[in-house]
């Protein structure tokens, strides 16, 4: 497992075993002969590869790294994969869609990335397909439960006294780490390949996700809901951000997911 200290790495590690995590300091997947060499020695079976550039906005000023990261180095991970005979697991984002559609994007929806981080993300998924070994990539959005995603930075700014204004206009399906992890490993044992939309049920703007937060974890602070504009950031972000699967069965509803969230943090 690529990437075995993220949000949803460390998932997959609790659910496969230490014996499988692969963290950043040992390997980074833009290391054509590291990869290589790691996948020659293991031959792993299915190699879950969740190292990603995920610095949305500094992407912008930083295309160069974020290719490197989320599109030279999957195809890299593809290719040793190929020459071992593994099935490879990536992750991409509904960063690759513009966020103009009036319904949830399925799987065979056309991508139009609004970002850098969105196009390069493209690109990997691009690349690991051409690189042709058995491949899923599955797609998801909003992911929580590491120490650095939303619910924990929401509970941070409303303990210490912050005001809370949080954009309304931008909707997602809020989807536990946890949850994706279960799904992926489902989805390897279901033989599924191809791209793949794993999202919980339900859509919503991250300014009710804030609420449903603080909700759940007995914080009684009020979230302003205020547009987009209000946030000026050097990447532009899809409107619509809401996922759906032709696929494969939607994940629990998210506000069940932020409830089991809140009980365990």
């Amino acid at each position: 497992m690529l990437g075995a200290k993220g949000q949803l790495g460390s998932e997959l590690v609790r659910m496969l075993g230490a014996a499988s995590a692969v963290p950043y300091e040992q390997v980074s997947i833009t290391d054509a002969e590291a990869v290589d060499a790691l996948i020659a020695s293991r031959k792993p079976e299915v190699v879950f590869n969740c190292a990603a550039y995920n610095a949305v906005d500094r992407a912008e000023s930083e295309p160069d790294e974020a290719f490197a990261v989320n599109a030279q180095g999957p195809f890299l991970v593809a290719v040793a994969c190929r020459r071992q005979g593994a099935t490879l697991v990536h992750f991409s984002t509904n960063f690759v869609f513009d966020g103009t559609h009036d319904q949830p994007y399925v799987e065979a929806d056309e991508p139009s990335p609004l970002s850098v981080y969105g196009k390069s993300k493209l690109e990997g998924e691009r690349r690991v397909l051409e690189a042709g070994p058995r491949v899923l990539i599955v797609r998801t959005a909003a992911l929580f439960g590491g120490p650095l995603s939303f619910p924990h930075r929401i509970l941070d700014r409303a303990r210490s006294g912050q005001r809370l204004p949080v954009v309304s206009d931008q909707h997602v399906n809020p989807t536990f780490a946890r949850d994706l992890a279960a799904a992926a490993v489902e989805l390897v044992e279901q033989g599924m390949a191809g791209i793949v939309h794993a999202v919980s049920e339900g859509c919503t703007g991250w300014d009710d996700f804030a609420r449903a937060v603080l909700a759940e974890s007995g914080v009684g602070v009020e979230v302003e809901s205020v547009p987009s504009s209000a946030y000026p950031s050097a990447a532009r972000r899809p409107l619509n951000g809401c996922l759906a699967s032709t696929r494969y069965r939607a994940l629990r509803p998210w506000r069940q997911a932020v409830r089991d969230w809140a009980n365990r943090a």
